[in-house]
């Protein structure tokens, strides 16, 4: 080796080494290698830039072009604030600045693949690093249309005996399937390529099923998604529709909130508990407008005096019978979810006064106070005595129960003790909301809510949290059984993983749930659909010794560096996807090994 190639060996060698072990060469701080290429550590708590295409070590190098030099540097430091302020709201510098000459990425490779060989002993390199994967952006300016350059060692125990070496081509978009690759002609070239003589296919697509289910775009809009994700073996052509013996998994995303959910009143009900428990902790409660409709304070005047003509509580249980009807019929589960939704048949004196002071009516905190003077009041007198639910712990409940020995504690209606009270008990109402749905009897909780959902040792505002998650479940339950037709036999396990997911975590609406499913079950939403993403993976070897070549199109680019677009495109754009020609772009992903021992 020449000195200038023993210089540039150790340069990256110790580029890498630094990048390694400081461990904050982020993609936002990566490290300069010479003047042109930046480094950055990547590990598997960010977005891999390569997983649309490679699903290995969750630790790797990416090489990019450098964006940063000293020159820009100066004049960043000498921008004015104007420019500073244009700098945040013009869009970042595109993606495509970032790429590699293919050439230059060949180049990067290959000092990479000299750093790993331990057969290098004449550059004088005094221990051997293992280091993990490197993937360098390149810009497509190849006949091929290269678009990523990856290397990975191949281990054995602590010794390094070879690499992969992968090239990443992309073309599209593009509607016109003569572009598409022949099947056979890719496993040809494979075994030709990797001297073969036995290879064997996996097949891969992606349906949307929101799409599928023709569901307007404001769902996809939100932020929600619902796709299957499927996976075969012994692909036979191109672009195949998945056998019903695939393996299937189910992918959702949802945010809560959509105006055509059948608990759409109940997340609104939801809404007005967080403002309460936000006000309670910033001491700055956000009342809504006034309702057109009666009062709040109205509307408790004329429930108390209703109470006071009553002599006990039957009233409470006029509508039960119905509600438990609904409740026990399995078939109406599915099919009148809306009825489920209704108000409980068995709501106490306080969940019903929440009822009248939620945030359709309740406008002020001053009505607030006087809502809850006039039930006050009627209770010291002993106008009303009404029924609560045994187990009730809220404030107001308390009092409640002392007015049954004609004895009640002094309630100073100052500061946050309204905000509070109201808060108590809407809190204990709506965790008996859903608890309702989910077991089917109010008063029965299985341990999974027992121990975590509807615990009380924890403070309002946690309580208030995971009744948030519950809510994110319920319509993602209500979604599915809309949408998918799901029943119990689906549902319950989905409830379960959901369930697990937020004991152990906090509320994530963007968090993708994932179900393995029967491809059978959703066949008939995507079976006259175009997939999203369609990918056969020709392999052929074992251990270290095997080889893949993937090639797959998607609707969306597979790298968001070298692409005019990248988002998915329809020629001739309908609900469902089952008429027009969609517009695909073509992802190749080649390997080839090289040996060391």
């Amino acid at each position: 080796g020449t000195l200038r190639g023993k210089v540039a060996y150790l340069s990256i060698f110790f580029s890498f080494r630094i990048c390694e072990e400081g461990k904050d060469s982020t993609l936002e701080h990566p490290y300069l290698y010479e003047t042109d290429v930046e480094i950055s550590l990547v590990d598997g708590s960010c977005k891999s830039p390569v997983e649309k295409f490679w699903n290995g070590s969750s630790a790797m190098y990416i090489l990019q072009k450098a964006t940063h030099t000293e020159e820009s540097n100066s004049m960043e430091e000498s921008r004015t604030d104007d420019a500073v302020y244009a700098s945040e709201v013009l869009p970042k510098e595109s993606p495509g600045a970032l790429a590699l000459s293919v050439g230059r990425a060949k180049q990067l490779i290959s000092l990479y693949t000299m750093v790993q060989n331990p057969n290098m002993t004449y550059l004088g390199k005094s221990d051997l690093v293992v280091l993990p994967p490197l993937w360098a952006r390149c810009d497509g300016s190849d006949p091929q249309h290269t678009c990523w350059i990856g290397a990975e060692p191949l281990k054995a125990g602590s010794k390094v005996t070879g690499l992969n070496i992968y090239t990443v081509s992309c073309d599209g978009p593009t509607a016109d399937k003569t572009r598409f690759a022949n099947l056979e002609e890719l496993k040809m070239e494979h075994k030709i390529r990797h001297h073969s003589s036995v290879v064997t296919t996996r097949g891969f697509a992606q349906y949307e099923l929101i799409a599928g289910a023709a569901i307007e775009d404001t769902i996809a809009e939100s932020g929600s998604n619902i796709c299957v994700d499927i996976t075969w073996n012994g692909v036979e052509k191109i672009l195949e529709t998945p056998p019903l013996i695939s393996a299937a998994t189910l992918n959702i995303v949802l945010e809560s909130g959509d105006p055509r959910s059948p608990v759409f009143q109940l997340y609104q009900e939801l809404q007005f508990l967080l403002a309460l428990a936000e006000g309670l902790k910033t001491g700055v409660t956000e009342w809504p407008e006034p309702s057109e409709s009666e009062s709040a304070l109205k509307l408790v005047q004329a429930f108390l005096t209703d109470l006071k003509k009553k002599l006990d509580g039957d009233y409470i249980f006029e509508n039960k019978n119905e509600t438990e009807k609904i409740k026990c019929d399995t078939a109406a589960v599915d099919s009148c979810i809306k009825s489920i939704f209704g108000e409980r048949g068995d709501l106490d004196f306080t969940e019903q006064l929440w009822c009248q002071m939620k945030s359709e009516c309740v406008s002020s905190y001053q009505e607030l106070i006087d809502c809850f003077t006039l039930v006050i009041k009627s209770l010291e007198r002993g106008e009303i005595q009404p029924w609560i639910h045994q187990g009730s712990s809220s404030f107001l409940s308390q009092l409640i129960q002392q007015s049954y020995h004609g004895k009640m504690e002094d309630v100073s209606l100052s500061d946050i003790t309204p905000i509070q009270m109201l808060l108590e008990v809407g809190l204990e109402k709506m965790k008996k909301d859903y608890v309702s749905f989910f077991i089917g009897e109010p008063d029965t909780c299985s341990l999974l809510f027992q121990d975590y959902f509807i615990s009380t040792s924890v403070d309002l505002q946690e309580q208030v949290h995971r009744v948030q998650k519950l809510h994110h479940v319920l319509e993602i339950m209500v979604s599915c059984t809309g949408l998918l037709q799901f029943r119990h036999e689906n549902l319950f396990p989905l409830t379960q993983i959901c369930m697990k997911y937020y004991k152990e975590n906090p509320l994530n609406e963007k968090h993708v749930f994932q179900l393995p499913i029967r491809p059978a079950l959703v066949k008939k939403f995507y079976q006259n659909d175009n997939p999203k993403v369609w990918k056969v993976e020709i392999s052929s070897g074992h251990g270290q010794k095997e080889v893949k070549t993937t090639w797959q199109v998607s609707t969306n680019a597979p790298v968001e560096h070298g692409t005019s677009s990248n988002s998915g495109f329809l020629s001739d754009s309908t609900v469902n996807g089952s008429s027009e020609e969609r517009l695909y772009f073509i992802t190749m992903t080649q390997c080839s090994q090289v040996q060391f021992t």
